[in-house]
C-alpha cells in the first residue's frame, strides 16, 4: 500500500520531495535521517496536472487549463456555479485516487470534492472512522462502494476539512485535499 509506494518513490535517491512523502519516509525509516532532502513547494505537485473545466449539467467540455489556473481563488466556483473541474495528476495514485473533481454544490453552496477511492471494501470501518475523526462541522459525505469498478465513490464537502477557507487558491485547496487523502491512506494502512 502506501509504504510500498513511498519506498518506490524514494528508490532513486531523490534530493527533492514533498512534505508528506518526506515525513512518512522518515517516520517509517524508509530513508536515513541523515539524508538531505529539500522540501518542494506543495502547489508545485500539480504543475503537470491535467485540468479540464466542464459544465455540471451537460458535462460539456469547456476548456483545458494550464497550471496557472490553480492560482484562481477557490471562490471561482461560486462565481461559476455551472462549472466543475476534473484533475488528473501523477501523484494521485499515491493517495489511491485516479482523478479529483471540484465544484460548488448548487443547493448548499458548499465546496465539493468527488473522486473514486481505490481502497478495498474491507477497509470501510477504517475509512469511516477516519472521516468521523478528521472532518469538522455539519459533515456532508457520500461514501458508496462500487462493486463494478471495485472502488469507493467518495464525495465530501471541503468546508468540513480542517484548514479550509475561501481565501485559498484552487492549488492550495488541492494541496489540502492531497494531505487529507494521504493521511487517510496512512491511517487505513496503520489500522488494517
Amino acid at each position: 500500500m502506501l509504504n510500498t509506494k513511498i519506498t518506490n518513490y524514494f528508490s532513486d535517491e531523490k534530493t527533492k520531495a514533498f512534505k508528506e512523502e518526506i515525513e512518512y519516509a522518515r517516520k517509517h525509516e524508509l530513508i536515513d535521517e541523515t539524508r538531505t532532502i529539500i522540501e518542494i513547494d506543495p502547489v508545485a505537485r500539480f504543475n503537470d496536472a491535467y485540468i479540464e473545466r466542464s459544465d455540471k449539467e451537460t458535462e460539456e467540455f469547456l476548456g483545458e487549463e494550464s497550471a496557472s489556473f490553480l492560482n484562481q481563488p477557490i471562490h471561482y466556483f461560486k462565481k461559476n456555479l455551472n462549472e466543475f473541474i476534473y484533475i488528473e495528476s501523477a501523484y494521485f495514485p499515491m493517495i489511491h485516487a485516479e482523478s479529483i473533481c471540484l465544484e460548488v454544490d448548487d443547493i448548499f453552496r458548499t465546496y465539493e470534492v468527488m473522486l473514486g477511492l481505490k481502497l478495498q471494501k474491507k477497509y470501510e470501518k477504517e475509512i469511516k472512522a477516519y472521516l468521523e475523526q478528521e472532518l469538522i462541522g455539519k459533515i456532508k459525505v457520500s461514501l458508496l462502494f462500487n462493486q463494478t469498478d471495485g472502488l469507493w465513490d467518495f464525495n465530501f464537502a471541503l468546508n468540513n476539512v480542517k484548514g479550509f477557507n475561501e481565501d485559498l487558491t484552487i492549488g492550495e485547496v488541492l494541496v489540502l485535499v492531497y494531505r487529507f487523502l494521504f493521511k487517510l491512506a496512512e491511517t487505513v494502512e496503520e489500522n488494517k
